[in-house]
């Protein structure tokens, strides 16, 4: 995007906060449902709504979520951590206060890696993850939108007051609005690579805002920020960036200033418009919260937990694209659909053929997937016998159509692919003399055709081609008969 200020070019300055609900069975610091959806206020208790002499209790698997995410991106984990209030009224939160964390959060550092489409590789970092609960949610009633605008009453619905909410910051590293996509996919996948968040934006479990600013370009300090809220897709957020940037760009042209503020994002008008000033971090009172104690990690908990991370997605991303050469958009497309990265290993291990086996997996079983709801991982077609599939074609034992149909019927009966060549003598047909006799059988019964072909009609030649094949009931090698028919019609006349 070019962000130009009369005359003199300028760069987008751009930092991420990025709210996630973590996949956990109960609330933050009680035992009510952790579940989206449900009757309002029905999934709620006196901790949750802040009723005086209640006590919180910190839920451990929360805890051990957000040290998962820090130790995903090689953030730093402090021996030391606390909760505090950060005090602020508003009507979806029961307390009147968050139980969020301040200046010892449980994670520190660290640097998100992704690879845009591309192939740039990047990495931005991470200022901090720390943990907080969730607020309620308001609904204005009485609108046509559901939005404040034009609503005659609020109600507020406290199921989600309480439930377990990471925050990520990054530094202010992206410099594009695709930058910054990629970004969140990098956190998305992670995410739900480790069961950190099942990371839904159409459900709440995963929200972002922006901040957004412009600086001339090489410059160190930052200019003025606005922060963009309500952006419920990944294809919001760069749309929402991309008009922000835009319009900084239009205020400073014509000489005015930006004003830090929040800025809320309008699907439908492709615009931004004002929310309110921006508060700063002592507007919140932050102090630690006298009901929690702090919390400490020994050794052997953070050794615990990094052996139970496996393989990240952007290991496997790097792997699959540098060793087996796969392009970004086939990396992700393997690694971001369930279970299909680990089919695909599983196969090419198993066949040795990294490209052969991507094409099948790719193409033909992932088309099966799309039409049956099945996944190619639950399918009957196992990866050994995908392998099986992939070693017939590379050693032209048969031809791409007896292979596209094998494995038509390994998805729906299952077995050995060498095994049904064998007993039903499906083997492709290379041999010159019997080829031979296939393309004399087409020539004198497609006269036409061969005479069409012989006075440079090349096009009739694949419908040659598909007689043979025909002929050979799909079992002869379509190259072999190519070129015998060239040489057999050329050399008949």
């Amino acid at each position: 995007m070019n962000l130009e200020v009369r005359g003199v070019p300028h760069e987008a300055v751009i930092g991420i906060e990025c709210h996630v609900e973590l996949k956990t069975q109960t609330k933050m610091f009680c035992g009510c449902r952790n579940v989206f959806g449900g009757e309002p206020n029905t999934n709620v208790c006196p901790v949750c709504l802040g009723m005086p002499g209640a006590l919180p209790v910190p839920s451990r698997l929360a805890i051990e979520l957000v040290v998962k995410a820090g130790l995903a991106f090689g953030a730093e984990i402090p021996a030391f951590s606390k909760f505090d209030r950060k005090n602020y009224f508003y009507p979806d939160m029961p307390k009147n206060y968050q139980i969020s964390q301040y200046d010892m959060p449980f994670t520190s550092g660290g640097t998100v890696p992704f690879w845009l489409a591309d192939g740039t590789q990047c990495g931005i970092k991470l200022t901090r993850i720390h943990l907080e609960e969730d607020t309620g949610k308001s609904m204005h009633a009485g609108s046509a939108d559901g939005r404040l605008s034009g609503s005659t009453h609020s109600l507020v619905d406290f199921n989600r007051a309480g439930v377990p909410l990471m925050e990520c910051v990054s530094e202010p590293d992206m410099r594009s609005a695709v930058e910054a996509v990629g970004y969140l996919e990098a956190l998305k996948r992670t995410f739900v690579a480790l069961g950190i968040s099942d990371v839904k934006m159409e459900e709440g479990s995963l929200r972002c805002d922006a901040n957004v600013s412009i600086r001339p370009a090489g410059a160190s300090e930052y200019g003025t920020k606005t922060e963009i809220k309500n952006m419920n897709s990944f294809r919001s957020v760069q749309r929402a960036i991309d008009h922000e940037l835009a319009r900084q760009v239009e205020v400073l042209s014509n000489g005015d200033r930006i004003v830090q503020e929040t800025r809320g994002w309008d699907e439908a008008g492709s615009t931004t418009h004002v929310q309110r000033s921006k508060e700063q971090a002592h507007d919140y009172r932050y102090f630690p919260d006298p009901d929690l104690v702090p919390i400490e990690f020994s050794p052997d908990v953070l050794e615990r937990l990094r052996s139970e991370l496996g393989e990240l997605p952007q290991t496997r991303l790097d792997r699959l694209i540098g060793n087996d050469k796969l392009s970004v958009a086939q990396a992700h497309q393997l690694v971001d659909t369930p279970g299909l990265a680990d089919y695909y290993d599983a196969a090419t291990g198993a066949s040795g053929a990294p490209q052969a086996t991507l094409n099948f997996v790719l193409g033909e079983l992932s088309r099966l997937a799309n039409e049956s709801g099945i996944a190619v991982g639950a399918s009957r077609v196992t990866p050994q016998a995908l392998a099986e599939l992939v070693s017939l074609t590379e050693k032209n034992a048969i031809n791409s159509k007896t292979a596209k149909d094998l494995l038509g019927r390994l998805w729906t009966d299952g077995g050995s692919p060498t095994e049904i060549v064998t007993s039903e003598e499906l083997g492709q047909v290379s041999d010159v003399g019997a080829i031979d006799a296939l393309v004399s059988e087409v020539i004198a019964s497609q006269p036409k055709s061969a005479e069409d072909f012989k006075n440079g009609k090349d096009i009739v030649m694949k419908f040659l081609v598909g007689q043979v094949m025909k002929a050979s009931r799909g079992k002869a090698d379509p190259v072999l008969a190519e070129e015998r028919l060239r040489a057999m019609i050329g050399a008949k006349n």
